[in-house]
């Protein structure tokens, strides 16, 4: 599976780069691939391109505040949970993303 997304939490400081990282290892520890864009209180950094997001079998939105750009993403399967979520259980909530691109 391949997974792109946005990471931002209210702060947009730690939760913002926690999940980041606990999503990207977890998914590759799971065999997937996975990018994850953070919009963190300097901005956005590791931007998720036009072809990533092209690419990707689901977008993943782990987000406390509205994101910018969240319309790259029509028409694209969605997921949106919150960075409490994410960084609790990324290894449930892969498996929850590998269950709905089943049906």
């Amino acid at each position: 599976m391949n997974i792109v997304g946005v990471s931002a939490c209210s702060a947009g400081i730690a939760h913002t780069y926690i999940v980041q990282e606990k999503l990207e290892k977890t998914a590759k520890a799971m065999g997937h691939s996975c990018k994850i864009e953070t919009q963190g209180s300097i901005g956005v950094e590791n931007q998720l391109t036009p072809e990533e997001i092209a690419a990707a079998d689901i977008v993943l939105l782990a987000v406390d505040i509205k994101v910018s750009g969240a319309d790259r993403f029509k028409g694209k399967p969605t997921v949106k949970v919150s960075t409490e979520v994410a960084t609790k259980n990324p290894v449930g909530l892969i498996k929850s993303m590998e269950k709905a691109l089943e049906k």
